[in-house]
């Protein structure tokens, strides 16, 4: 398992250094051809609302043709995406032209491009559930939420260079962290050609593909929803992934108008907030479920989830605001990891890949919301809205967390699989 480890881990490692390139310079990237919060918010939602689209099917594919294959083609969108972000400037000068008369109408090509590159990279960008699935593969119940606790280090480790890189790079223009971000998805693409074994054997595919799947319908989301043992965790799944993305999507903003912070000082800022998410995911959670069940920690994290995005809704200083922060990313590591391993615990092996693709999409549905939500709260009435309304959000997730997997528990899954 541990030879297997390694390369997964570099694979999250190395996207999330990429995404994280973009993430801090992307509002002011927009905002210099004029787009207005409620215009960023709707990029920001824009990507996830392919996600919500692409992240299932990504996962089902990879059930039916393995992990690394789908983990190609992924990498493969993400790659034309950022191409895209980093030739927006270009390509519009290319097709309206940047005299004054033309100006509004070059400002919407790229805004526009920049629309169609978050898209793109949307629709393909399924592969941190598609690595989850890797890991459940490789995983049996005892270890998986350390595994996937070791996706989520990586993932925070991402966030602790590809911010601060990333806005260290935009100094020489927006463009820049782009093309930087571009090669490193170049380079993640041949570490999976040559480096990443698969993890489903020929068997194990033919297997799943015999068993009957379920459509790509809202009918069919509810129905999951409402399934015993996976039901509530997509519930807290998609109330937890609301307010979170609330934080992650309005952070930028909020440093900007209440801190004055540039995109170079939020990267630097985003980069603390990755090294305590490495450290929870990559140390924390594996000592805290050798301690505790998974849906007590379920429990705690909601609840201090709740303190935190309403102390960040009061942060007035750098200070403060590295103080928040620390509880927010324990919260935040904890709950990201541990929803995921008890997902995987919930269903048959058969369906760990749609499964986590279903959660991804939940989690992509709160990402359309939360922006859009966010940035109309954060223009019409004030900086301190969206953290109120996240705070009070995971004030629901806290009760039904306590109700649902503490007071009135789902029977656990018998472990059988049932032929078709």
């Amino acid at each position: 398992m541990r030879s297997r480890l390694l390369p997964i881990f570099m694979v999250v490692f190395v996207d999330l250094l990429g995404f994280g390139f973009i993430l801090p310079l992307l509002p002011f990237y927009a905002e210099t051809y004029g787009a207005t919060p409620l215009v960023i918010g709707l990029l920001t939602a824009s990507y996830a609302a392919a996600q919500l689209v692409g992240a299932p099917l990504l996962g089902r594919l990879s059930d039916r043709y393995g992990r690394r294959p789908i983990l190609l083609v992924s990498i493969s969108g993400t790659l034309v995406a950022l191409l895209l972000l980093a030739l927006a400037d270009p390509i519009a000068r290319a097709l309206v032209g940047s005299d004054q008369g033309g100006l509004i109408d070059f400002n919407w090509m790229v805004i526009s491009i920049l629309f169609f590159s978050r898209i793109v990279d949307g629709l393909t960008g399924g592969n941190i559930s598609i690595a989850q699935a890797y890991i459940t593969d490789i995983t049996d119940e005892h270890n998986r939420a350390r595994g996937l606790g070791l996706i989520g280090a990586a993932f925070g480790l991402g966030f602790i260079l590809g911010p601060a890189f990333g806005g260290f790079l935009s100094t020489w223009g927006y463009s820049v962290p782009a093309f930087a971000a571009a090669g490193l998805s170049a380079i993640n693409w041949l570490s999976i050609a040559f480096l990443l074994p698969e993890s489903l054997t020929s068997a194990q595919r033919e297997r799943i593909s015999t068993h009957p799947k379920p459509a790509f319908t809202l009918q069919a989301l509810w129905q999951a929803i409402n399934r015993p043992r996976v039901g509530p965790l997509f519930h807290i799944r998609f109330f937890f992934g609301f307010a979170f993305a609330i934080f992650q999507t309005m952070f930028p903003l909020f440093s900007q108008y209440r801190l004055g912070f540039d995109a170079r000082q939020t990267g630097f800022l985003l980069a603390y907030v990755g090294l305590l998410v490495a450290l929870v995911q990559g140390v924390g959670v594996g000592a805290l479920v050798r301690r505790y069940s998974e849906t007590r920690l379920i429990l705690a994290g909601a609840g201090l989830m709740t303190f935190a995005l309403l102390a960040w809704a009061f942060t007035f200083n750098i200070w403060m605001m590295l103080l928040v922060l620390a509880p927010l990313a324990l919260a935040g590591g904890t709950l990201n990891t541990v929803i995921n391993s008890t997902l995987t615990k919930a269903v048959l092996p058969e369906e760990v890949g749609g499964t986590l693709g279903l959660s991804a999409s939940l989690e992509s549905l709160t990402r359309v919301l939360a922006p859009s939500i966010g940035g109309v709260l954060f223009g019409q009435i004030g900086v301190w809205a969206p953290g109120v309304l996240g705070a009070g959000v995971m004030v629901w997730v806290t009760l039904f967390a306590w109700r649902r997997l503490i007071l009135n528990p789902d029977p656990p899954l018998q472990q059988k699989v049932i032929s078709s």
